[in-house]
């Protein structure tokens, strides 16, 4: 069992910034990609950013430019920063890791998510 938890979620203020991180936790032997999505009130969840572990990242148009995703495999952890905040990007941001456990089990985990309100 591999578990996510999420932090650095919160109120900003628009062109404010913000950091998220995401720690895997569990008998992990390999991280895969991991990333970031979110979810709008009222909306379906979407891809914000991804990183391979060879550190290849794609991110959304949406938020190109304005935000970085990295990862540190030693701490098994993704981080999501984020600039020049827009009220739009209010929504919950859950992360995702992908990998295999130590007995060489695929998983495929989310974490719990955090909310992140950017006022206008």
């Amino acid at each position: 069992q591999v578990q996510l938890v999420e932090s650095g979620g919160g109120l900003v203020p628009a062109g404010g910034s913000l950091g998220l991180s995401c720690a895997a936790s569990g008998s992990i032997a390999h991280l895969d990609v991991m990333g970031w999505y979110r979810q709008a009130p009222g909306k379906q969840r979407v891809l914000v950013a991804t990183i391979t572990r060879g550190g290849r990242t794609n991110y959304a148009d949406s938020v190109k430019g304005r935000s970085t995703i990295s990862r540190d495999d030693a701490k098994h952890t993704v981080y999501l920063q984020m600039n020049n905040l827009k009220p739009e990007d209010t929504a919950v941001y859950s992360c995702n890791v992908k990998g295999y456990t130590d007995i060489w089990r695929e998983f495929d985990s989310w974490g719990q998510g955090t909310q992140v309100t950017v006022s206008s």
